[in-house]
């Protein structure tokens, strides 16, 4: 699957800038939040805002006609959770991760999914959770085979592929604009990976770029 996730021409055409770091994690053993990855999430809590990354989401919302103020990017949405929600061991985990490095990152549970992940402007006629509403022709969504598995770039994302504790095989999405770099973009993954590799010391981790289409 790995291989097969892909970025449409026009979601670039938006914002050349774009990559995104798949990350895949098979055998994960997840679970409740616990001290470990509370202290993950109370570091994370301590760090400065860095703005001017958040800021680069938020022009990119507009450029598809979202209101960043209304439908905020996650990982503005996030900081502004202080001290950070509890979730999960593994969500927690990358809620650390996105936060120290004002990185939106997205969690999801691989078996959920059908077909390949793919970054995609809607058509308007996609199949949503009820909940999220009906994309909008032109919107930035991530998708599958059955339909919509993220709204507006990263804003919000669908029930059915939800991380929980019994996710085993997961998904990360660690998607990057101008001015974080790409070599910073690879730290956070590695620092992902890490964290993952401590919970689950037997996961076997994948990891993929894609940018410029390809």
């Amino acid at each position: 699957m790995l291989d097969d996730i892909w970025v449409d021409d026009s979601v670039l055409a938006l914002r050349p800038d774009f990559a995104v770091l798949i990350v895949t994690a098979h055998g994960l053993r997840n679970g409740p939040t616990d001290d470990r990855s509370r202290a993950w999430l109370e570091a994370a809590s301590a760090v400065e805002v860095q703005t001017d990354k958040i800021d680069a989401w938020k022009d990119a919302y507009k450029a598809f006609g979202a209101k960043p103020q209304r439908t905020r990017p996650s990982v503005d949405a996030l900081t502004r959770r202080m001290p950070l929600p509890e979730i999960n061991q593994v969500v927690d985990a990358y809620n650390s991760i996105s936060v120290k490095h004002a990185l939106p990152i997205g969690g999801e549970d691989l078996d959920r999914y059908d077909g390949p992940a793919r970054l995609v402007r809607a058509t308007g006629e996609e199949v949503s959770e009820e909940a999220l509403g009906q994309p909008e022709p032109g919107e930035v969504i991530w998708r599958d085979d059955i339909g919509v598995t993220c709204r507006r770039w990263n804003w919000r994302q669908v029930v059915r592929t939800r991380l929980t504790e019994e996710t085993t095989n997961a998904i990360f999405l660690l998607e990057r604009l101008e001015p974080m770099s790409l070599e910073e973009l690879k730290q956070a993954g590695e620092e992902l990976c890490d964290l993952l590799s401590e919970l689950s010391p037997e996961v076997r981790l994948a990891s993929r770029l894609v940018s410029g289409g390809k």
